[in-house]
């Protein structure tokens, strides 16, 4: 699954626009995005790591007035971005080795940093500890339980890997985040894993 793992970048950006016209613009991961910022200050900033084609997550959090950040590996992904919203700060960058010299207020890896290898995903809690304002609010998505899985997607492998739940505690603490909400298999959120988490350093 490694070389799969590989592709991740190349598979999102040459199927940008297909994955734009897939992707639900329901947001119903709206509850969630409201528990991220009601730990962020009115307007605060907001980085989303992995933010795909802009819709609809960045959508709704630049139109409820966070001065949001948007990165994602897929040039063609962040050209679609820049077309949506030019007023808004959007760069190509692989999240692995994202090091932007600024701090935010809140920090989003909504489906993005689980198509990572499994050694990846726990260097990027050092990505998150550095882009971490004081009382910053990380919310990241996993799977409920550790290992690799191949989905697919246009016919081609999709990648997904994730920890144990005990790893991504541990490795939340070592790196200053106190754990606020774990809520695996959300079932009114389409299954997903959510975390969110409180840089308390």
């Amino acid at each position: 699954m490694t070389d799969d793992a590989d592709r991740i970048i190349s598979l999102y950006d040459g199927h940008a626009l297909a994955f734009d016209k897939d992707r639900s613009r329901t947001l119903f991961e709206k509850p969630q995005l409201d528990q991220l910022r009601g730990l962020v200050r009115r307007g605060g900033s907001i980085l989303d790591i992995g933010c795909g084609t802009g819709e609809p997550i960045a959508r709704y959090l630049i139109e409820a007035g966070h001065d949001l950040t948007g990165i994602d590996a897929s040039p063609a992904m962040i050209a679609l971005c820049s077309d949506r919203f030019p007023h808004v700060t959007w760069a190509v960058a692989d999240m692995r080795t994202l090091s932007l010299g600024r701090r935010f207020d809140g920090v989003l890896a909504w489906n993005s940093f689980f198509h990572l290898r499994p050694a990846d995903q726990r260097k990027m809690f050092s990505v998150f500890q550095r882009h971490a304002a004081p009382n910053a609010a990380l919310m990241f998505t996993s799977g409920p339980r550790g290992g690799e899985a191949l989905g697919s997607y246009q016919g081609e492998p999709l990648y997904h890997a994730s920890l144990e739940p005990y790893e991504y505690r541990a490795l939340l603490g070592e790196h200053g985040f106190a754990v606020e909400s774990y809520d695996p298999e959300n079932a009114a959120c389409r299954g997903h894993t959510i975390w969110l988490a409180r840089y308390c350093a």
